[in-house]
């Protein structure tokens, strides 16, 4: 099986060469930028399976590419950041981050969250299962888009197919907030709740729900989330 290919974005030479060192060492394919334009001309042709992403980039604004890597890439993504504030974690979240790792860092812990970020959440299904029918719907996790009955493609996000996923594999069965804290892995507390209700409201808004009556993702008041409906997969 092919390594997963990591793309690592800072302006710090040495942090570069540290991490590439690092997740060599660990079995992943590493390929390195200095500039956020060199990162995007790179995307043109490659495909990565996760991006490490400094924010204080001296191109190009950090959370800005976060976004949009979170709305056109299938890549996890994790942000490494000085900026320690509450805040700063909170809205890389909410921009579609999957992680947040504060510098200084320990360079291990950066290979346990990647592979909690790429780590299957469906090992116990069939690997070639990659899209999901339900409710009209259909869930392509290989392109990232969700399909309508007239055909119309809607993107989502790796973060917001991580939770999809777990609802899908999962039909009208609860999920508490700590089990998809268990299965998620990677963020904790205040920041987890934060980043949870951003990603089920934006999969609800996708999927066209109404907002004060959904009928597919349902939230049990003080128990955690229920999908409701049938799901074939193919």
């Amino acid at each position: 099986m092919t390594a997963p290919h990591v793309a690592i974005l800072d302006d710090e030479p040495e942090i570069r060469r540290m991490l590439a060192e690092t997740l060599t060492e660990a079995g992943f394919r590493t390929t390195t930028y200095g500039r956020a334009t060199e990162f995007e001309a790179a995307l043109k042709r490659t495909a990565f399976d996760a991006c490490l992403v400094d924010l204080g980039l001296p191109d190009r604004d950090g959370l800005a590419l976060v976004h949009r890597l979170a709305l056109e890439s299938g890549a996890a993504i994790i942000i490494i950041s000085g900026r320690a504030q509450v805040q700063d974690r909170v809205t890389g979240l909410e921009l579609g981050a999957d992680d947040y790792i504060i510098k200084p860092f320990d360079p291990a812990e950066v290979v346990a969250r990647l592979r909690a970020r790429l780590r299957k959440p469906r090992a116990e299904a069939a690997p070639a299962a990659q899209i999901a029918h339900f409710a009209g719907w259909r869930a392509a996790f290989d392109r990232y888009v969700l399909i309508d009955a007239e055909g119309r493609e809607t993107p989502f996000s790796h973060a917001e197919g991580e939770v999809l996923r777990l609802f899908l594999d999962a039909p009208n069965r609860l999920l508490t907030r700590a089990q998809m804290q268990e299965n998620l892995g990677g963020i904790a507390g205040e920041s987890f709740d934060r980043a949870m209700d951003v990603r089920i409201s934006r999969l609800r808004t996708k999927l066209g729900e109404d907002p004060k009556n959904p009928r597919l993702i349902k939230t049990i008041y003080g128990a955690g989330y229920i999908f409701l409906g049938e799901v074939r997969w193919e």
